[in-house]
């Protein structure tokens, strides 16, 4: 069982920026970052494959980076811009591919515990 620990969550103001990171006991070639606002469901940011090219959700596209350290098994997610509408629990995941399909949740199958961001106007 592969692990993911998250960590880098806090509270920023908006317009501010934060960094997440994620540091995976196996390599994956896919890592990805989802969220979970309170009162919503489990939704993707963005995607980063083993040859490092992203994928965003529109929410978030043009103010997110994501990027990855293969040989540290690491992925990160620079928010930026960040916006109250940020406010969630954000969470790694990753699948044993070599390349990422989609946002959607049911392609995971590895998951972290979560970081909590919290972005107040």
């Amino acid at each position: 069982q592969v692990q993911l620990v998250e960590s880098g969550g806090g509270s920023a103001q908006a317009g501010g920026s934060l960094t997440l990171s994620c540091a995976s006991s196996e390599y994956r070639g896919c890592m990805a970052w989802f969220r979970r606002a309170p009162g919503n469901e489990r939704e993707g940011v963005a995607f980063i494959n083993s040859d490092h090219r992203g994928n965003y959700a529109d929410s978030v596209k043009d103010r997110f980076t994501i990027s990855r350290d293969n040989a540290e098994r690491t992925v990160t997610l620079r928010m930026n811009s960040l916006k109250p509408e940020d406010t969630a629990m954000y969470y790694c995941a990753a699948v044993r591919t070599w390349s990422c399909v989609t946002l959607r949740e049911d392609e995971y199958t590895d998951w972290g515990q979560g970081t909590l961001v919290t972005v107040s106007s």
